[in-house]
C-alpha cells in the first residue's frame, strides 16, 4: 500500500501543534506493513484525542456522509479511488459497518477525498464529490470502488460512465460540477485536513477520535466502535 508521496501541507490555522505531533505519532503507530501485496495487520489503538474528536464535521447537509449527524460515533475515512486497500474496505468491510452501526443510529461515516496516486485519483475524487452534489455519492463510490474498476481507468469519459452507472440524473450537471471551482475546495480541504494530522497513506481513518490506519479485518473496526461508543456514552453520563 503506497504511502502519499506529497509532503504535509504547513498549518496556519485549526488543529494545533500537538494534535499534528499526536496525529504523526498516532498513524505510525497503527500503520500497516506499506510492502506491496502484503495485506495490513491490526495494531493497538491509540489514544482518543479532543483535537481529533473535533474534526468530526456532523454536517447534517454533507453529501459525503451517511448516518445521522448526531450519531454517538464518527468514523472519518480517507481515500483514494484508485487505491486497492480502500476498494477492499468499500467491498467487504464498510457494507458490515453500515448494516451493524449505522443503521441503528451508533455510528456516522464522514468521507474525505485524499487523492495519492496522480491526476486520476484527484479527477475521480471531484467526480464523486460532483456525483454526491446529485445525492448520488454512494452509488456512485460503489460504482467506483467494484471488482475490477479502477483497472479501467478514471479518465473523464470512464468517470461520465460511472456517473451514468451510479444514477446521476443530470450528467451535464455532473460534468460541470466536476470541472468547478467548488470541487476544487472541497477536495483540497479534505486533503489539507489529511495531511495537516500526518495521514500518510490510505485508507485511514479516525474512529472517536482514534487513528486506524489501513483495511483491518471487520474485527478491528467493530472493537474500535464498541469502544468510542462507550466513551461516549460515559461521557454522557449514562
Amino acid at each position: 500500500m503506497p504511502s502519499a508521496s506529497r509532503k504535509p501541507l504547513l498549518i496556519s490555522a485549526g488543529v494545533a501543534a500537538a494534535a499534528l505531533t499526536l496525529g504523526l505519532v498516532s498513524w505510525q503507530a497503527t500503520a500497516p506493513d506499506a510492502k506491496p501485496g502484503r495485506a495490513p495487520a491490526a495494531a493497538p489503538a491509540p489514544e482518543a484525542a479532543p483535537e481529533l474528536k473535533a474534526l468530526a464535521r456532523r454536517d447534517a447537509g454533507d453529501k459525503l456522509a451517511t448516518g445521522r449527524p448526531d450519531a454517538p460515533v464518527v468514523l472519518i475515512e480517507y481515500s483514494d479511488f484508485k487505491c486497492g486497500y480502500c476498494a477492499k474496505f468499500a467491498r467487504d468491510t464498510e457494507p458490515e459497518l453500515v448494516k451493524k452501526y449505522v443503521a441503528d443510529g451508533t455510528l456516522r461515516i464522514e468521507w474525505r477525498n485524499f487523492p495519492i496516486f496522480g491526476a486520476e485519483s484527484e479527477a475521480a475524487a471531484k467526480a464523486a464529490w460532483a456525483a454526491g452534489q446529485q445525492d448520488r455519492f454512494a452509488a456512485f463510490h460503489e460504482a467506483a470502488y467494484a471488482e475490477g474498476a479502477k483497472e479501467k481507468g478514471f479518465g473523464e469519459a470512464r468517470l461520465t460512465e460511472l456517473a451514468r452507472e451510479a444514477g446521476v440524473p443530470d450528467l451535464e450537471r455532473f460534468k460541470a460540477d466536476m470541472a468547478g471551482e467548488a470541487a476544487t475546495a472541497a477536495l483540497r480541504r479534505d486533503q489539507e485536513e489529511g495531511y495537516r494530522i500526518g495521514v500518510q497513506s490510505t485508507p485511514s481513518f479516525l474512529v472517536g477520535g482514534r487513528p486506524l490506519a489501513g483495511a483491518q479485518p471487520l474485527e478491528a473496526f467493530t472493537a474500535a466502535v464498541a469502544r468510542a461508543k462507550a466513551e461516549a456514552e460515559a461521557a454522557a453520563g449514562r
